[in-house]
């Protein structure tokens, strides 16, 4: 299981109270989220409570209270964490995609993002559960439209595509597939439904092959 990040900030939710700015208060905070993660495994959304999540961290409600004030600040930022994971993902695709030619980039993109739920168990948990905020539901709509900024960097990168706002609106039409299959195949079998992740593979070729056809890369001549 991997450890929520306590930099809630970079991924557009803001739920704490105040921010940590010495290293033992953010080693706190980070604890903090740690035991939150574990409490969220285990016994579910239902079961943040400040109280319980103070008692498996070891700390007293009211060091809690300093940055988490109650459990939608705590649900806040657990989904933050896992927006930066998600991100910091797909920067690392875009990365790999301006060193490398992919023969097949829509199975690279759709691994990447199976592996991290495959991989974090809160986050299953939380997406799965009912106890989302209207904060996180906010943010998670604009954590999509990073990721599908990153598709579009990705696209651009391989050099199949002309940069544009279609191009842009055509990334996010993706990401949202690409969302709800991939939750859908979280949900059937905790490792992933592989046959319902093939046919996200398949739709997504089609579909990212029709977006590179309509907006094809701009080539110059010259004169």
């Amino acid at each position: 299981m991997g450890e929520p990040t306590a930099d809630v900030d970079g991924a557009g939710v803001t739920p704490l109270r105040r921010t940590p700015q010495q290293a033992r208060s953010k080693a706190r905070l980070a604890r903090v989220l740690q035991a939150a993660e574990r409490v969220l495994v285990q016994e579910g959304v239902e079961a943040l409570t400040t109280t319980r999540v103070a008692a498996e961290a070891q700390v007293s409600v009211g060091s809690l209270y300093q940055y988490l004030p109650d459990r939608d600040a705590i649900i806040d930022a657990l989904a933050a964490g896992y927006f930066t994971k998600l991100e910091a993902v797909m920067d690392d695709v875009v990365r790999a995609a301006a060193d490398r030619r992919w023969d097949d980039p829509v199975g690279v993109l759709i691994d990447a993002y199976a592996a991290i739920y495959r991989a974090e168990h809160g986050f299953r948990a939380l997406w799965f559960g009912n106890g989302l905020t209207e904060r996180t539901r906010g943010a998670d709509r604009e954590h999509k439209r990073r990721m599908a900024d990153g598709v579009r960097r990705v696209l651009l990168a391989l050099g199949v595509a002309h940069d544009g706002e279609a191009l842009g609106r055509a990334c996010h039409a993706a990401v949202l597939a690409a969302d709800a299959l991939a939750q859908e195949a979280f949900r059937r079998d905790p490792e992933g439904d592989a046959d319902l992740l093939d046919e996200a593979r398949i739709m997504l070729r089609g579909y990212l092959a029709d977006v590179t056809a309509r907006y094809p890369r701009q080539r110059t001549t010259r004169p």
